[in-house]
């Protein structure tokens, strides 16, 4: 961190990174370090240190029981906890249903669902993709009917990630079939213990199956569990999908990483830790430049989009850089290079989810540039 922060924005640094280092189970940094895959039982476990410290809801104000931290803390927090090898903590609570639920929630909602998020009590999964409907989520075909106190809903979803591990699920449906498409979709929380929810596993090309489709008949859903109002979905969604793309840079993670690989480069790839560095210091300046933005009292807006090409980009970049090095390598491989070929397949997803990056490269040129 030589960027010319406060002495107290180091000093808080500072005691984010040491006290993480500090609790971080040895055993879990070391699957996290040789890519390997986490049990749900681990990722719970290694949350239950954050909500200790107050840290899961790191993004949350203070008002709704989160630390309030300052766009800077927020900022200087991300780099400390990417400086490690703890595992990135599941973010579908966290930082996309919670601050949907804090902020068109009604009172009622905030009490119920908001204290088991913060405390990592809810496992939650995301239902927006669909067959059909991925980058374009206004032709989503899922529906909720009004029926008296509850919505019957129909469809199916799909790519929904941790599905076989979720509590709840969020999910845009279809309340209005008679408007036009982003007129007629709507928010609901569904309790994934609800009878007629049936969960398929999707085999990824790295031999995973963290994704999974999702189908929904005649899941009775009560009323209570509308967010907002109906047909208002489309405006959350694209809130939600700000706070998604806002983290979705990586850049302390892939510094990290760079940095892990470049020590056991002899050389032979160094054309290549250049270019990486130059990218990677570019993204790490478009980052401040956006907290600047935060720290005026602005919103960044679709400019966030702008963080998740580059920094999918360069994820992706890193991981072929680590799969290259493994390929040259002689056994016995170093912990940083172990499932090298499973990481560089694993993390094609990175530029499709969350709104591929040629759909984000669109809403740059639209909504930024004008074009």
């Amino acid at each position: 961190m030589d960027l010319a922060f406060s002495p107290e924005d180091r000093a808080f640094f500072d005691h984010v990174k040491a006290t993480l280092s500090a609790e971080l189970d040895p055993e879990i940094a070391a699957k996290v370090r040789r890519n390997e895959i986490l049990e749900r039982a681990e990722h719970l476990r290694w949350q239950d240190v954050l909500a200790r410290h107050n840290w899961l809801a790191a993004g949350w104000p203070a008002e709704f029981g989160g630390p309030g931290f300052t766009p800077t803390q927020r900022y200087l927090f991300e780099q400390a906890y990417g400086a490690t090898y703890a595992p990135p903590p599941v973010q579908f609570g966290i930082t996309m249903v919670g601050p949907i639920i804090y902020t068109y929630g009604n009172e009622a909602q905030k009490e119920r669902f908001l204290p088991d998020i913060r405390q990592n009590k809810a496992w939650w999964c995301q239902g927006y993709s669909e067959p059909g409907a991925g980058s374009d989520l206004a032709s989503l075909r899922t529906t909720a009917v009004r029926d008296g106190d509850a919505y019957v809903v129909n469809g199916q979803k799909t790519w929904t990630t941790w599905a076989q591990w979720a509590d709840w699920m969020f999910c845009l449906v279809k309340t209005d079939l008679t408007v036009k498409p982003q007129a007629g979709i709507s928010f609901l929380l569904i309790d994934m213990k609800t009878p007629g929810i049936t969960i398929r596993p999707i085999r990824t090309i790295d031999g995973d199956t963290e994704i999974n489709e999702v189908f929904l008949d005649n899941v009775r859903v009560p009323a209570e569990n509308l967010i907002g109002a109906e047909g208002q979905g489309w405006t959350y969604a694209k809130v939600l999908l700000e706070h998604e793309r806002f983290i979705m840079s990586g850049s302390s993670r892939s510094r990290r990483d760079l940095d892990a690989l470049r020590a056991l480069d002899d050389g032979q790839f160094a054309e290549r830790f250049r270019q990486l560095d130059v990218e990677l210091l570019a993204l790490e300046y478009l980052e401040l430049r956006l907290l600047s933005t935060m720290n005026a009292g602005q919103n960044p807006g679709p400019r966030t989009s702008a963080l998740k090409i580059r920094g999918t980009e360069i994820a992706q970049a890193i991981s072929l850089l680590r799969l290259d090095m493994a390929r040259a390598w002689a056994a016995p491989l170093p912990d940083i290079l172990y499932n090298a070929e499973e990481t560089w397949l694993n993390l094609r997803k990175l530029t499709i989810w969350g709104g591929s990056n040629e759909i984000q490269r669109n809403v740059m040129a639209k909504v930024v540039l004008g074009i």
